[in-house]
């Protein structure tokens, strides 16, 4: 059996009803890990330790480093997560109870992640928080679901950070003879390195990343999230933090669950009517999760907006 769980895919009749078309909702929320990333990361530490790997490490403090240990626990392999210094404690707190070994290391991901490489050792497996084609295959499985259940969408809406997701549902709709289905790709507008990348028309690292969405915060989107821009209907849409913050107190008024500011930007263009949604009747939003995100934390950063 994989680690992650079927999720449910169910119509939103708050967002049905506020948008005059039906909105679908694929609950990745409700993974055990809290997010979407154990699809991918669950597939990927499967095949790892199937060839042999005894200890796993990675280098998110976020949704990745939760999905890591959580699948390291449930496959008796150590983990080590290497976080950088920005790590919320409830983060950190959250990993320790997946009994992962946790280092503070850098002042962002990109120190964490190098540093987390250096760690690497003869048995060793390293789980990039997004750019692995094992990871794309298993996020992959969430369309699959959705095909079974024949629901089929005019378009699909997701976040984008690093582009893993973006992969894994493109992945899913070719394989399932979706490929006609346009993708809603959102950013914040200070995490936008897909946006950035499909105007200069090769990939772009940002100078900085900025905004309350940090598990966006990938200063350069992978490379195959720009090869299938080339080959499957993708729209890059950029909305503000407070938008996404917005969207996030609305949904946990109207679906009693708690989602990070990433999953609150696909969300807010539902919510704020963006004017892209004239094209259709009926969209999927992946809702991706967030465990480490609290309400006073939304609050606290709208407050700062």
């Amino acid at each position: 059996m994989p680690l992650h769980i079927e999720t449910p895919y169910v119509e939103s009749r708050a967002l049905s009803e506020r948008s005059g078309r039906a909105i679908w909702l694929k609950f990745e929320s409700a993974q055990p890990s809290g997010s979407f990333k154990l699809r991918g990361i669950g597939h990927a530490c499967e095949t790892y330790y199937a060839r042999g790997a005894q200890r796993f490490i990675s280098s998110s403090g976020g949704n990745a480093g939760l999905a890591v240990a959580y699948a390291g626990r449930q496959l008796d392999v150590p983990v080590i997560v290497v976080v950088p210094e920005t790590t919320p404690a409830r983060a950190r707190e959250l990993l320790r109870l997946e009994q992962a070994a946790v280092i503070v290391h850098g002042a962002s991901w990109q120190e964490a992640n190098a540093y987390a490489q250096s760690l690497l050792a003869a048995g060793d497996a390293f789980l990039h928080p997004f750019d692995d084609p094992l990871l794309w295959q298993g996020h992959a499985s969430m369309i699959d679901e959705m095909a079974r259940h024949g629901h089929k969408p005019d378009a699909i809406v997701l976040s984008v950070g690093g582009g893993g997701l973006l992969c894994g549902v493109v992945e899913g709709l070719q394989r399932n003879g979706w490929q006609d289905i346009p993708v809603l790709a959102v950013e914040t507008e200070g995490t936008a390195s897909l946006h950035a990348a499909l105007q200069a028309g090769h990939p772009v690292e940002l100078a900085a990343v900025h905004g309350v969405a940090t598990s966006l915060g990938a200063r350069r989107v992978c490379d195959q999230a720009l090869t299938w821009a080339h080959s499957h209907p993708i729209h890059a849409l950029r909305v503000s933090d407070p938008a996404a913050l917005g969207a996030c107190e609305q949904f946990l008024a109207d679906h009693r669950v708690l989602v990070e500011p990433a999953c609150g930007a696909a969300l807010s263009v539902v919510y704020d009517g963006h004017p892209v949604l004239n094209a259709y009747s009926k969209l999927a939003i992946i809702i991706c999760g967030g465990a480490t995100t609290t309400i006073d934390q939304i609050r606290q950063w709208a407050a700062a907006c």
